[in-house]
C-alpha cells in the first residue's frame, strides 16, 4: 500500500505549508515544468518576480493551484484514514511479507555475499555505466548530440512522453532508473548455485520492486503528470485523489485500481449477447446451447469448458470477435459451460465434483439434447486441465463419449509452468488457506484479480495508477478489462487441490494423480487432440503447453499463435491480426517444432475449424435450442454468469 499512496502523501505535505510558501513552491514548479514541445532559445533569465508583483492572472492561477492542492491533500488524507481504520479491523490481513520472499531473498543474497569477486565486478560495472551517463549528460548540456547510454525495452510504454527524451533532466532521470533497475535484476538473475524456484521467486519480486519505483509512478518525476497538473491548475490532482478515494472504498479499504469504466458494460446487453438458451443447470454450472446461424450443422456438437476461475463470456465479448458466434457461423452446434460463482455453501466442492458434475454431466446432457452418442470438446486454460484429467479418467473406464478434444492455452505438465508457480510454495498456500477460512471457505474474486494483475504489473497496475491518480483521468471503456475484473470466487477444497497437485506436485504429468480411486495416465488417452498455445503466454507458456501435448497417447496437432494468453486465443479472422505457426510433426522439443513450423498471417481459427470439421460428422438440419429434449430454463447468457463476487 505504501508504494501506491506515495503521490497522495506528497500532496498531503503541500497542505501543511502556509499560503505564501505554497505560492512560492507553485511558482518554482511553473518555472521547472517541462514544455510540451521543445522551446526556442530564450534570453538570459530575469531576476525572479516577487509574489507581490505577479499579475492578477498569475495570482489567480497560483490561488487556484494552491486551493486544488489542498483539496487533493484533504481527499487523499480522508481516504487513507478510512482505509487504515478498515484495515485495523482485520489486522490478520496486514502482512510484512505477503509474497513470502524473505527466505528466498536471504538465500540469494547469501550466495551473492559468498561470491565477493562477482559482486565487486557488478558494482564496478554499474559505476562505469553511471560515469558514461554523466559524461553524455555533460556533452549534451554543451550542445553535442549524443546517443543514450541505456534505452527502455521495446514495448515499454512508461516512457512514451516526448519529454523523457527531449528534456535533459527527465532523460537523465529515466536513464538512471534503467541503469539501476537493469543492474539489480541482472544481479539476481546471474546468481549461481540457488534452487531454481527460489531464484525465480526473487527475480519476480525484484522485478516487481523495480517496476514500483519507476520515476513514471511519481508526480515529481513524471513530466506528463506535472504538465497536466499545471495546465489544469491542480484540477487533475483533485480528480486523481477522488479516483483514489473511490477505488479504496470499492476495495473495502484495499486499493482496487479501476481498469475500465465498469458501468459501461452490462452482461447480456453489450457483452455476452450471442443468442441461445440455458438448457440445464446443477450446483456448479449452467449449460448453454446457442442458436444456429446456418440451415445445416455438423452432426457431432461442440462443448466448451472455459476456466472456472473466469466467466465464459471471454468467448463472446463483442459481435465481431465472438468465438461463439463465429463457430455457429461455421456450422457447429455450440454448447458452453457457464460455471457458478461459488459461495460458502460450495466451499467443500472438489476437483472430482467438477469432473463429475461438470464434464460428465454436461457431456451427457449435450449428447441427449443433440441426439448423438459423442461430442467434441474444448478446454480453455484450467478448464483444459480438468478436461485432460477427465479424458484420462474416461480412458481408464473405456468411456469413449468424447470424439475429440481441443485445448486452448491449457497445461497438463507443470514442470515449466508460468510465473504462477511462485505463488504455490507451502508458506504461500498456508496463508491462502487462512484467508479462505476467514472468508467461510472461498477465495475472493478480488484476491484472484490481484494475483493475475501482479504478473503484469506495468500493464495492469502502474499504467492505471498513473492514468487514474497522477493524471486524474478516467479509465477508458474496454470490454476485455471489464471481463478481466469480473473474477469468480474459488472453493477452498477445489483450489488447494489444484495448486498442490498440479503446480506443486505435477501429479498428472507424472502419472501419480488419482480421481475417484482411478489412477490417471495421459498416455492412455487415444482421443484425437488439438493443442493451441500462444507465443507470448505468461500464464501457460508455450514450452509448458508443448510438454503437455507430448503426454497424450493418440494423434496430436500442435499450433502456436502470436500474442498472449487471451489475445492469442481470442483472435477472430476478421481482425487480420497476429499470426500462427503449424507443423504436422511433434518432435522432442518446442525449439525443434518451431524450427520446422510454417508461419501463416492472421488467426489460427480457420486451421482449427478445418481439423474440427473432419471430427464432426455429416451435416444435419440445424438444432433449435428451444426444441430439444431439455426445455429451456432461461435465455443465454443465463443467471450464473451475472453473479458478482
Amino acid at each position: 500500500m505504501s508504494d501506491q499512496t506515495e503521490a497522495p502523501a506528497k500532496a498531503k505535505g503541500k497542505k501543511k505549508s502556509k499560503a505564501e510558501k505554497t505560492e512560492k513552491a507553485a511558482a518554482k514548479v511553473v518555472q521547472a515544468a517541462p514544455p510540451a514541445k521543445p522551446a526556442a532559445p530564450e534570453p538570459a533569465a530575469e531576476p525572479a518576480q516577487p509574489i507581490g508583483q505577479l499579475s492578477s492572472e498569475q495570482r489567480d492561477m497560483l490561488e487556484k493551484l494552491s486551493s486544488n492542492l489542498a483539496r487533493a491533500a484533504l481527499t487523499a488524507q480522508g481516504a487513507i484514514a478510512e482505509a487504515a481504520l478498515r484495515q485495523a479491523e482485520r489486522p490478520a490481513g496486514l502482512q510484512t511479507d505477503p509474497f513470502h520472499v524473505a527466505p528466498a531473498l536471504t538465500d540469494v543474497m547469501g550466495r551473492l555475499m559468498s561470491q565477493p569477486d562477482r559482486l565487486v565486478r557488478a558494482q564496478a560495472d554499474l559505476f562505469q555505466r553511471y560515469l558514461e551517463l554523466w559524461q553524455t549528460a555533460a556533452r549534451r548540456a554543451g550542445g553535442e548530440a549524443v546517443e543514450p547510454v541505456v534505452s527502455p525495452e521495446r514495448g515499454d510504454k512508461r516512457f512514451n512522453d516526448p519529454d523523457w527524451v527531449e528534456n535533459p533532466v527527465f532523460d537523465v532521470i529515466k536513464q538512471s532508473y534503467l541503469l539501476t533497475s537493469n543492474w539489480l535484476n541482472g544481479l539476481v538473475s546471474d546468481v549461481e548455485g540457488v534452487e531454481p524456484l527460489t531464484k525465480r521467486r526473487v527475480e519476480f519480486f525484484m522485478k516487481m520492486l523495480t517496476d514500483a519505483f519507476a520515476p513514471s509512478n511519481f508526480l515529481a518525476s513524471n513530466p506528463a503528470a506535472l504538465r497536466e497538473a499545471m495546465e489544469s491548475r491542480g484540477e487533475s490532482l483533485v480528480r486523481g485523489m477522488q479516483n483514489f478515494a473511490e477505488d479504496l472504498a470499492r476495495g473495502g479499504g484495499q486499493l482496487a485500481i479501476s481498469q475500465t469504466d465498469y458501468e459501461m458494460f452490462k452482461i447480456g446487453e453489450n457483452v455476452a449477447t450471442a443468442p441461445g438458451k440455458v438448457i440445464f443447470q446443477n450446483e456448479i454450472l449452467q449449460l448453454l446451447q446457442f442458436d444456429p446461424s446456418t440451415e445445416q450443422v455438423h452432426e457431432i456438437p461442440l462443448l466448451i469448458f472455459p476456466p472456472w476461475i473466469n466467466k465464459f463470456y471471454i468467448l463472446d465479448l463483442r459481435v465481431e470477435n465472438s468465438m461463439i458466434r463465429w463457430l455457429t457461423s461455421q456450422g457447429f452446434t455450440v454448447f458452453v459451460a457457464s460455471w457458478v460463482n461459488p459461495d460458502v455453501e460450495l466451499a467443500t466442492k472438489t476437483f472430482e465434483d467438477y469432473m463429475r458434475q461438470g464434464i460428465y454431466e454436461a457431456t451427457e446432457v449435450a449428447m441427449a439434447q443433440a441426439g448423438v452418442d459423442r461430442v467434441n470438446t474444448v478446454g480453455y486454460c484450467i478448464g483444459g486441465t480438468l478436461l485432460a484429467s477427465t479424458l484420462a479418467h474416461m480412458a481408464a473406464r473405456n468411456d469413449q463419449r468424447i470424439s475429440s478434444a481441443t485445448f486452448f492455452a491449457a497445461q497438463q505438465d507443470f514442470a515449466e509452468a508460468g510465473d504462477l508457480l511462485i505463488f504455490t510454495n507451502e508458506d504461500w498456500l498456508q496463508d491462502l488457506e487462512q484467508r479462505m477460512d476467514a472468508a467461510g471457505g472461498v477465495l475472493s474474486g478480488q484476491a484472484m484479480a490481484e494475483t493475475f494483475n501482479a504478473l503484469r504489473a506495468n500493464d495492469l497496475i502502474w499504467s492505471f495508477f498513473v492514468n487514474n491518480y497522477l493524471m486524474g483521468k478516467e479509465p477508458k471503456p474496454f470490454d476485455l478489462l471489464f471481463w478481466n475484473s469480473d473474477q469468480t470466487r474459488m472453493p477452498k477444497a477445489l483450489h488447494l487441490f489444484y495448486l498442490r497437485k498440479f503446480y506443486g506436485e505435477n501429479a498428472l504429468a507424472k502419472g501419480e494423480l488419482t480421481l475417484d480411486n482411478v489412477r490417471l495416465n495421459l498416455s492412455d488417452v487415444k482421443t484425437p487432440v488439438y493443442v493451441q498455445s500462444s507465443k507470448e503466454d505468461h500464464i501457460a507458456p508455450a514450452r509448458s503447453v508443448y510438454r503437455g501435448a507430448k503426454l497424450f497417447g493418440g494423434p496430436v496437432t500442435f499450433t502456436m499463435a502470436g500474442s498472449g494468453h487471451i489475445a492469442g486465443v481470442i483472435n477472430a479472422p476478421v481482425a487480420k491480426k497476429y499470426q500462427h505457426w503449424t507443423n504436422s510433426d511433434l518432435p522432442a522439443t518446442l525449439e525443434e517444432w518451431t524450427a520446422g513450423a510454417v508461419e501463416t498471417p492472421g488467426s489460427w481459427w480457420p486451421h482449427w475449424a478445418e481439423w474440427l470439421r473432419a471430427k464432426s460428422g455429416k451435416l444435419v438440419p440445424a438444432r433449435d435450442p428451444a426444441k430439444g429434449k431439455y426445455p429451456p430454463i432461461e435465455d443465454a447468457p443465463g443467471s450464473y454468469v451475472k453473479v458478482k463476487s
